[in-house]
């Protein structure tokens, strides 16, 4: 089968992508777009911010795959043919560095980190005695597919306990995490101390997380975005950070990428920010879960 590897968001895929198909996937021909002199011929494209007219031309397309966990640029381009199947990257070792991930994040809002990290600074020993069970805190998952899974098992492995929030019930359900769903958000919300935001970036989670819906969390709750950048309305978010509601957010995606260096959020003492690094897709994985994925088609 042939298949193209984009430029994606002005990172080139080719050279990170293309010795790893080569090695693991011979059977499997890939090109750059520019290479490519009869579009019809073309199987498969790998990408993820593709250009604009990437597709044009792809008459024999069968299959379009995200070199990372989201698909809303793919879903908006304009060349992209809607009858063709769009897969997201989805494999175990993504999937655990997604709930490492939010495991430690889920401890440095419990257990005030940030403030043994300013004391750091200051020379200063002062400990906190109570409360550290994890039975002191309800970690809600909001987004329970591949990851949203893995991160809830994760969370229960170091005791907590663990709600979860999909527009469907899940299936199966997972022992242990209680399942909201559909117009069970509210109600979800209510129950959550600490919030994991793992949800696809949709027309209707634009903007979700505003801050009529920060306010649902209980008193003192913190807040751990790695969705998608888009979803949290991040003024309104500092300000409902600044009103005492919110103890603190952990911020890994944002609306621009990479967040301007003026932005008000650097500088915000209740915010940790990463450089979109929750989970990083090891190619290797990567390339193998496209070449299983076309062994099926």
């Amino acid at each position: 089968m042939r298949g193209v590897i984009t430029t994606s968001g002005g990172v080139d895929l080719w050279p990170h992508y293309s010795e790893i198909f080569a090695k693991d996937a011979p059977e499997l021909t890939v090109m750059r777009r520019e290479d490519i002199t009869d579009p019809a011929q073309v199987d498969f494209v790998f990408t993820f911010i593709p250009p604009a007219d990437v597709f044009e031309g792809m008459s024999g397309l069968k299959a379009i795959f995200s070199a990372g966990a989201g698909t809303d640029a793919i879903m908006a381009c304009p060349s992209r043919p809607e009858s063709v199947p769009v897969y997201r990257v989805e494999d175990a070792d993504q999937a655990l560095q997604m709930a490492g991930f939010a495991a430690f994040h889920v401890l440095w809002h419990h257990r005030d980190m940030g403030r043994y990290v300013a004391q750091q600074a200051k020379g200063k020993w002062s400990r906190t005695v109570t409360g550290l069970s994890p039975s002191y805190r309800r970690v809600g998952v909001l987004g329970f597919g591949h990851m949203g899974r893995a991160i809830a098992k994760g969370l229960m492995g170091l005791g907590y306990a663990v709600a979860g929030y999909s527009r469907r019930a899940p299936d199966p359900a997972e022992p242990g995490v209680q399942h909201f769903h559909g117009d069970g958000l509210d109600d979800f919300l209510a129950q959550t101390d600490i919030l994991i935001n793992v949800l696809p970036l949709t027309s209707t989670t634009r903007g979700m997380i505003d801050a009529g819906f920060l306010q649902k969390l209980p008193q003192g709750a913190a807040l751990v975005q790695i969705g998608r950048g888009g979803q949290v309305v991040e003024d309104e978010l500092m300000a409902v950070l600044d009103s005492g509601h919110l103890s603190g957010a952990s911020l890994d995606v944002f609306e621009t990428e990479p967040l301007p260096q003026e932005h008000p959020l650097w500088a915000h003492p209740k915010v940790l920010i990463t450089p979109h690094v929750a989970s990083i897709p090891e190619r290797r994985f990567v390339v193998q879960s496209i070449r299983e994925r076309l062994s099926s088609l």
